[in-house]
């Protein structure tokens, strides 16, 4: 069969894809989708319109035969004693019936079929799925942001609402529960039967959610709450097996529950109170940010909250014009430079990358994109890993002028050689995308973390930001309260290493998960070697 000119050229556009996996790790390959499910849904119309005409023309032979038959019938024997009536019968019954037959039995479904069929081969996985569901409620824990504000599609930044239905909240919830994550599937089962009472329509039934609900909140210990859910799934099918017999179990276990708490009580009143009502009334000290665990730190600090910058602190960060030490690049056109933090030291460049360069790194590095890698700490080599959702790609200043000519210029500013520095590596971050905490430097118990590179450790880190985000994907450091804020145009920088070459373990980052938007950055990991007499070493660790 001879396909249409449109689903040859969408083929050859489809093969860019079929390299990648991993479609929800990365929104700027996800615009792709878009663009193959508008051409899929343009071959559906056009099978819709090949149906519509088939139908229309049985019709018309319908009508036309049900008027002939109609006059007929009142007179057969006087109808067919005109010779023409009586060979157009013959002819009818012989030929034309026949060929209203290969009409309806024409299939109008093989061109959209076989465009289906191909395109499904370029399709997100089960794994795109998931990845995209559980993006979903790490974003909802993070940001801290209940189900129903998610299902309504009422987030901060947002320009295209889009709301949640029954099946979408199920299905969520489903996820969670085959991840036994019982918490998250209380929340979006909860979020599903609250749909279905407000008298949403679904194909789904409150029996399938309530059954759902009802063992997720068992599973979490709440056996009274799970005992109420389970009663109401049987009000609507008494003759469910489960809920049967999750009804006399959950019974049995309230009532030794209650049983046990009774005894307890019993047992405290025999010993006397022990504890002193001073004891008791003693309010309990705030907990300092320093004792906080790191995830709840970071998660603050992505939400806004947590900043330990004092006024006293803010009025020693100052902006300049900057052309580190009379650059002939910089003394006449010098750049913005402002400080972001103290310590560790980070600097802001404004409008240090341009539209248009920022637009060349993107169609360069979209082909390319991979699912980024980590240094793995026991192997010494580069795998994917759960807290990294992106992909990124490696551009050299050999492929393009440009990207030579961005290198010089991080050259310029930091003073540093870049011929030992890693190439650009440019990221798009997915559904939720972020990279949790983590060191740009290796360690001292990862003494093989570059040693491939043959160049060192990575002494500094410059970080463009080639996007505005509409909400979240802050580049926060948690164990000193930080937190900067990705701005178009702008670039970050500050050094992972002591000048004596001892690591800056306060210069531990993460990436925050993108909450609305579309987050491109790019960076350059600096490497020692060829600084000796850049930045010469120091006399002490922490010097």
């Amino acid at each position: 069969m001879e396909l249409p000119c449109w689903c040859l050229l969408l083929l050859s556009c489809l093969q860019s894809l079929s390299a990648h996996n991993d479609f929800f790790t990365s929104i700027g390959q996800m615009t792709d989708l878009l663009y193959t499910e508008k051409d899929l849904v343009t071959s559906l119309k056009d099978y819709i319109r090949a149906e519509e005409n088939k139908l229309e023309r049985v019709k018309q032979w319908a009508d036309k035969l049900d008027s002939l038959s109609a006059t007929a019938i009142q007179d057969p024997e006087g109808f067919l004693g005109h010779p023409v009536n009586a060979f157009k019968l013959m002819k009818r019954l012989n030929t034309e019936w026949g060929d209203l037959e290969s009409l309806v039995l024409s299939d109008t479904t093989d061109g959209f079929i076989s465009n289906l069929t191909i395109q499904r081969q370029h399709f997100p996985t089960d794994e795109d799925q998931t990845g995209a569901a559980k993006a979903l409620l790490r974003l909802q824990d993070t940001y801290r942001l209940d189900a129903n504000t998610i299902s309504v599609g009422d987030l901060p930044g947002v320009k295209h609402k889009s709301p949640m239905t029954v099946e979408d909240c199920y299905e969520l919830g489903k996820i969670a529960y085959s991840d036994v994550d019982y918490y998250h599937t209380e929340l979006w089962m909860a979020q599903a039967l609250r749909q279905l009472d407000q008298g949403e329509e679904s194909t789904l039934d409150k029996v399938t959610v309530l059954d759902y609900l009802s063992y997720a909140i068992y599973q979490q210990g709440e056996i009274e709450r799970a005992l109420e859910y389970t009663k109401r799934l049987l009000e609507l099918d008494p003759e469910h097996q489960r809920a049967k017999g999750n009804l006399k179990y959950f019974e049995f276990q309230l009532e030794k529950q209650k049983k046990a708490a009774a005894d307890e009580a019993q047992k405290q009143q025999e010993r006397g109170k022990r504890e002193t009502t001073e004891k008791k009334t003693k309010p309990k000290k705030k907990a300092s940010f320093q004792l906080i665990p790191e995830r709840k730190k970071y998660e603050m600090l992505c939400r806004g909250e947590g900043n330990k910058m004092t006024p006293r602190r803010q009025s020693r960060l100052f902006c300049r014009y900057y052309d580190n030490n009379h650059n002939p690049k910089y003394v006449l056109a010098p750049v913005k430079q402002q400080d972001e933090w103290d310590r560790p030291y980070i600097v802001r460049y404004l409008d240090i990358i341009s539209d248009k360069e920022i637009e060349r790194i993107k169609q360069l590095a979209k082909p390319r994109l991979r699912r980024a890698t980590v240094h793995d700490p026991q192997t010494g080599k580069l795998t994917t890993a759960q807290y990294r959702v992106s992909k990124s790609a490696w551009l050299t200043g050999y492929e393009d002028p440009m990207i030579e000519t961005i290198n010089q210029r991080i050259e310029d500013l930091t003073g540093l050689e870049m011929d030992t520095a890693e190439e650009l590596q440019v990221a798009n971050y997915g559904v939720g995308g972020q990279y949790e905490p983590h060191f740009d430097f290796g360690r001292k118990d990862e003494p093989d973390a570059f040693k491939e590179l043959g160049t060192g450790n990575r002494i500094a880190t410059w970080l463009f930001y080639m996007s505005d985000v509409s909400a979240g994907g802050a580049t926060v450091f948690p164990d000193v309260g930080a937190a900067v804020w990705p701005q178009k145009g702008t670039a970050v920088f500050w050094y992972n290493l002591f000048a004596s070459g001892e690591g800056d373990y306060s210069t531990r980052h993460a990436a925050c998960p993108v909450l609305v938007g579309n987050k491109w950055v790019s960076n350059k990991w600096v490497h020692e070697r060829g600084q000796e007499w850049r930045r010469p070493c120091g006399l002490s660790e922490s010097e």
